[in-house]
Parts: C-alpha cells; sequence; structure tokens
C-alpha cells in the first residue's frame, strides 16, 4: 500500500510525503500506521477519525483532515490523505 500525505495552507503545499506498507497486514492497520508516520514527520498530534472522515474514506480512498479532527490547534488548513496504490 502506498499512501500520500499532503498538508496544505491557503491552497499552497507546505509539506507532503508518502508512506509506503508492504506488510501482510490488514487495510486499516496499513492505514492507521501510515497516519502514525506521517504525524512523526509533521510533527503533529494524530487527527480524530470523525464520522464524515471514515465515510469519505470508504467511499474513494481519499480523507481531508481539517481543523476539527485536531484537539490541538494547527497553523495550517488541512491534510489530505490519498491512497496510491492498494495491496491485493
Amino acid at each position: 500500500m502506498k499512501i500520500w500525505f499532503r498538508m496544505m495552507a491557503d491552497n499552497r503545499l507546505l509539506k507532503d510525503m508518502t508512506v509506503e506498507n508492504h506488510d501482510n497486514d490488514t487495510r486499516t492497520h496499513k492505514v492507521l500506521a501510515a497516519v502514525e508516520s506521517m504525524c512523526r514527520s509533521f510533527d503533529l498530534p494524530s487527527p480524530i477519525w470523525l464520522e464524515h472522515n471514515i465515510s469519505e474514506f470508504r467511499k474513494s480512498a481519499r480523507v481531508r483532515f481539517r481543523r476539527e479532527s485536531f484537539v490541538e490547534d494547527i497553523d495550517f488548513d488541512y491534510i489530505d490523505m490519498q491512497v496510491l496504490e492498494e495491496d491485493f
């Protein structure tokens, strides 16, 4: 699995990274591990998966974590997470 993360503010890319995970693990565990890796790399608290985040991700393999997904204040508009490759 390959997941791309982009930190955006004012329609500008601030940071991005790609996380790859080819372990024999579940899709959910791979996604959560990728989010954890992104948070460490970007020095962010973990976002909260709200119902609309889960629904959005199930439909399109993409999600945006906006301000309401973080307990602490953030200095960007959102983190965009997109699955680029799935392991089958």
